[in-house]
Parts: structure tokens; C-alpha cells; sequence
């Protein structure tokens, strides 16, 4: 019985050290001197004064064959950045906060198709706005109500303000939703009294659907939504450095956000030692509140990749896992100005994804999925390839040309496609 004993805690912890063990690229289909042109793309945009760090990872058939650190975590100090340190991965958290519902919808506690009102009532009575008549704004009773799918898709007639000029884009700006916000049920409670910008269903508008989606997790669950991050995503994946804050003990791997403005001179958008992240904030976004690592996030990326489950420890099962990486949206529903998902992508539940490699115009494959985050973070996940790459640094506004390039980069390291 003892040596049995001993034989499952060797093969427990075997197949844990496995998990995105460092190898040779070449032992996965992927070429060393090729993928070494990610160095190049990277100090590239350093040498052009594009961006002043970043970390970049890849990994294939669950193996890491790239993890490396360019640049300052701080340039005023001279302050070199390190592979773990802890970046604001803002609307990267979406993915997450979709994955914890789907959590809850495995569990029996919703239908996808359920309206959301059913649990959080006071969105019954959100009219949509229509018209602006003789100076007077004019609603109307939305043709069908808001599901728990139209929060994961985008599609329910919420906005931010910030990327749109419609009236209710106005009125998100002058509500200060995201200013002094005292919890997640006060930011609800603001916005239930705004009207939607079209009717649920009708097309796809990247707005606080997610945020919505966050604060259903938390009412079904009883938990707040960081707590239910933590004890049903976070450990089981042992995402140990992401969170809403940086606690004192890491917060000398927190790094500064800069920005850029159009005569490409750089500020510090957000420092460390003046940032919010310091503390433990009331409003838990589900849109764009956490912080994390690369690692951590590779993690994240790897469960999705495996069907649910990293390390023995499965969170979703593979049809779950199916259904938010599969077509949500028709064509009707496609944005065609603000935020946009691109040529040849769609949206699933959380992700977008590829379509069409095509009328993409980039490398990749069908079915691709990932998202990225306002300060030039990014993640994609391709199945075919089994494959993930990550890049993470800190600028604003977002530069998606990084993004496009290292997403171009890991691809044509590629020399055994699984196509």
C-alpha cells in the first residue's frame, strides 16, 4: 500500500512538472532561428521608441518554447523589467470573468437564453433610446429582452462612452460610471437607469457587457467577484500573482504604464507608487480590472487550450469550452465603425475569433480565438496548431501593429503545421 501510495504522488507530481515545461522548439515543429525573430521585432520598437518593455511567450503542444524580458520596468529608475513582473492586463480580465459564468452555467444555474432580468431585475423596465425629438429624447420598449448570451457577446445594446458618438454614449460620459464608483452593485445601479444604445440582438457594440456579466457572477454566487476568481479560477490554476490590486509584497513587480502622443512623445500614464492598483479597489471590474502575469495568463490560455483542464484540475468541460470558441454573431450583427472585430473574425462567448485566415490578412488558423487589452496586451489561442502566444507590455493608447507583429512573428517560426 505504501509503495502504491508513493507510485501516485511520482506520477502526481511528474505530470505536474510537465506542465508548460521549457524544451527545444525544434521538438514541438518549431524553428530556434526563426522564432529568434521575435527578439528583433521587439528591439525593434524599443530602438524606435514604440515601447519601452515587454514580455513575450509561446507555447505549442502544452510546452513553452519562448519566455523572455526586454527592457525597463521603469525607465526613470533604470529599472530592469523581469518575466514575472505584474502588468494591468485590463480587458483580458473579460475572458476570465466569461469563463467564471460558464462556471456557474455548468452548475445549473442559468440558461444562456435566460433573460437577464431574471436575475438582475431592475434591467426589466431598460428602454432603448430612439430618437431625439424637438430637444426631447425619445425611448422605446426594447423588441425582446437582454439574455445572459447578449452580456458574453456583446450584443445586448450596452456601450462605454468612450469609443462611440451616439446621445447614450453622451449620457455613459456624463454618468461617470467608472468615477468614484463605490461598489459593482452602486456602478449596476447608475447604469440600469441608462438607456441601451439599439435593441438586444441587434448587432455587436463593445460596451460593460462584461462588467454586467461580473456582477451576475457575484449575485448568483454570493461571493465577490474576486473571491470567486480566487477560490474557483485562480487557485485550482495556481494563478498566483493575478488579482484587482498589487499587494505590498509584490509591488516592486509592478511596473509603469507610459503613454505616447501623436508626436510620439512618451509620459507616465500610470506610476506604481501613485497608481490605484495600490489598493483593493470597490468596483471589482469584470470588464478591465486585473493585474497579472504572463505566466499566469499563459496558465489561463494552456486550461482553454486542454478543454478545461490544466493539472489535473479542470474548471470547464470541452463542450463548454466549444460553445464560447464557436460563432455567435451573424453577419447583421458585425460593427463596422468603433470598436471593430476585423475582417474575417467573429465572436464566440468572450473571444474573438478567426474565421477566415484570408480576409484576415494574417498569419493563423480557423478558429484562432484570443482578445487583448487597452495597454497593448494581447493573447491568442490557436487549437489546430495547438498553439498560444501572449505579449505584454504597458502603452498607451494601444498599439495594435505590436500586436499584429508578434502575432506574425510566432507563426512563421512554424516549420510542422498540424493543418
Amino acid at each position: 500500500m505504501k509503495q502504491l501510495i508513493i507510485t501516485i504522488l511520482v506520477c502526481f507530481s511528474f505530470s505536474i512538472s510537465q506542465s508548460l515545461k521549457k524544451v527545444r522548439p525544434e521538438t514541438v515543429g518549431i524553428s530556434s532561428d526563426r522564432l529568434n525573430r521575435i527578439d528583433s521585432v521587439i528591439e525593434k520598437n524599443m530602438d524606435n521608441n514604440e515601447i519601452v518593455c515587454a514580455v513575450t511567450m509561446v507555447a505549442r503542444k502544452g510546452k513553452l518554447v519562448h519566455y523572455k524580458a526586454f527592457g525597463k520596468a521603469d525607465v526613470e529608475q533604470n529599472k530592469i523589467l523581469n518575466k514575472d513582473d505584474i502588468f494591468r492586463i485590463y480587458s483580458m480580465t473579460k475572458p476570465i470573468t466569461t469563463v467564471a459564468a460558464i462556471i456557474l452555467y455548468e452548475e445549473g444555474f442559468f440558461q444562456l437564453h435566460d433573460p437577464v432580468h431574471w436575475y438582475l431585475p431592475e434591467l426589466k423596465d431598460v428602454k432603448v433610446y430612439a430618437k431625439n425629438e424637438s430637444d426631447k429624447w425619445v425611448y422605446e420598449k426594447p423588441e425582446r429582452h437582454m439574455t445572459i448570451r447578449d452580456l458574453m457577446t456583446h450584443t445586448s445594446g450596452l456601450t462605454y462612452g468612450l469609443f462611440g458618438n451616439t446621445p447614450v454614449d453622451s449620457m455613459y460620459l456624463a454618468e461617470k460610471l467608472f468615477t468614484n464608483c463605490e461598489s459593482n452593485t452602486q456602478f449596476y445601479n447608475k447604469l440600469v437607469q441608462l438607456p441601451l444604445v439599439f435593441h438586444p440582438g441587434e448587432r455587436w457594440l463593445y460596451g460593460v457587457n462584461t462588467d454586467i456579466l461580473g456582477y451576475l457572477v457575484e449575485t448568483i454566487s454570493g461571493l465577490p467577484l474576486n473571491e470567486f476568481f480566487k477560490e474557483r479560477i485562480f487557485t485550482p490554476l495556481e494563478m498566483k500573482d493575478t488579482d484587482f490590486y498589487v499587494p505590498p509584497e509584490k509591488f516592486n513587480r509592478f511596473i509603469v504604464n507610459y503613454q505616447w502622443d501623436a508626436d510620439g512623445k512618451r509620459t507616465i500614464a500610470d506610476h506604481p507608487s501613485s497608481s490605484s492598483y495600490k489598493y483593493q479597489p470597490d468596483c471589482l471590474s469584470g470588464g478591465g480590472g486585473l493585474v497579472s502575469t504572463p505566466m499566469d495568463y499563459m496558465r489561463f490560455c494552456q486550461m482553454m487550450l486542454n478543454g478545461g483542464e490544466l493539472d489535473n484540475q479542470r474548471l470547464l468541460s470541452p463542450k463548454s469550452v466549444e460553445i464560447m470558441t464557436t460563432n455567435h454573431l451573424d453577419d447583421a450583427q458585425k460593427p463596422t465603425d468603433g470598436v471593430t472585430l476585423g475582417n474575417g473574425a467573429t465572436f464566440g462567448l468572450g473571444f474573438r475569433i478567426t474565421t477566415d485566415v484570408g480576409q484576415s490578412q494574417e498569419l493563423g488558423s480557423v478558429g484562432t480565438y484570443g482578445w487583448g487589452g487597452l495597454a497593448t496586451t494581447m493573447f491568442f489561442i490557436d487549437p489546430v496548431e495547438e498553439l498560444i502566444g501572449i505579449v505584454m507590455t504597458q502603452k498607451f493608447p494601444t498599439d495594435f501593429r505590436i500586436r499584429h507583429d508578434f502575432k506574425r512573428t510566432v507563426y512563421q517560426a512554424i516549420i510542422q503545421s498540424y493543418d
